[in-house]
């Protein structure tokens, strides 16, 4: 698929520590809508991570070489459900999220779409899977989204 979307560096960066460190991982948000063909502003990029003991390790070996070390960065913050992670501000802040509303971690990820992007192979939540995603968390914005999403 090519992409329709612009990362900036630190995000094409993190992404690419991410992947080195198997990190198991889906974009999601503004950034998973832009690729599948509503693009809008925001101010973050969404990681959605696999909530298992071997994947918070692999989080954090990639975070502690992306910012340096950073002793309150810990695998259990990658470990509770509904719990965000939050680094940086807008407009280049990263949200790193345990779970979403609507969709099973292993089931999107078998169901992802990957892109090439600048050398790197990306993986982004399906179009089936951020609708269901956006209906299920039912804010005026997901809801908004989801009415400029294509059916397929």
């Amino acid at each position: 698929m090519e992409p329709k979307l612009a990362l900036p560096r630190d995000f094409k960066e993190l992404i690419a520590l991410f992947l080195s460190h198997e990190v198991r991982f889906l974009i999601v948000g503004a950034y998973a809508l832009g690729l599948h063909g509503r693009p809008r502003n925001t101010g973050d990029i969404d990681f959605w991570i696999e909530m298992s003991t071997e994947n918070a390790t692999r989080v954090v070996a990639a975070l502690h070489e992306f910012f340096g070390p950073m002793p309150e960065i810990q695998p259990e913050n990658f470990l509770s459900d509904d719990l965000m992670s939050q680094f940086g501000i807008e407009p280049m802040r990263i949200d790193i999220l345990n779970s979403i509303s609507g969709v099973e971690f292993a089931a999107a990820h078998s169901r992802r779409v990957e892109i090439d992007y600048s050398g790197i192979r990306i993986p982004f939540l399906s179009l089936s899977d951020l609708r269901a995603n956006k209906l299920a968390a039912g804010r005026h914005k997901d809801l908004a989204d989801l009415e400029n999403l294509p059916e397929n």
